[in-house]
């Protein structure tokens, strides 16, 4: 049964920093791209990053390029996102989710098949 567990939200200062762990169980990324989402109250959940099963090819956000990056530890068989340079309106409960089928539309959430239970992240003075 596949299974993601994300953990390490919490509440930081605009300009703080945090990393986001995804941790997989019942699959191998090896065979499955990795897609992190966030939802703000009232909003749309929306796509922020995505790397592929080979870890080759990694999509962000416009709101995050530059301030988030995705990577992930094939023998820890989880997804980092480091996200540096918070601000508030990034804050959001942050979800991962995966999905085998490959390239088309990384950030549509339809096309996913498992998420995790999310991590709530508050940037905050």
């Amino acid at each position: 049964q596949l299974q993601l567990v994300e953990s390490g939200g919490g509440l930081v200062q605009p300009g703080g920093s945090l990393r986001l762990s995804c941790a997989a169980s019942g699959f191998t990324l090896d065979y499955y791209a990795i897609g992190w989402f966030r939802q703000a109250p009232g909003k749309e959940r929306e796509g922020v990053s995505y790397i592929n099963s080979s870890g080759g090819t990694t999509n962000y956000a416009d709101s995050v390029r530059g301030r988030f990056t995705i990577s992930r530890d094939i023998a820890k068989n989880t997804v980092y996102l480091q996200m540096n340079s918070l601000k508030p309106e990034d804050t959001a409960v942050y979800y991962c989710a995966a999905r085998r089928l490959r390239g088309i539309r990384w950030s549509d959430s339809r096309l996913y098949d498992s998420w995790g239970q999310g991590t709530q992240v508050t940037v905050s003075s």
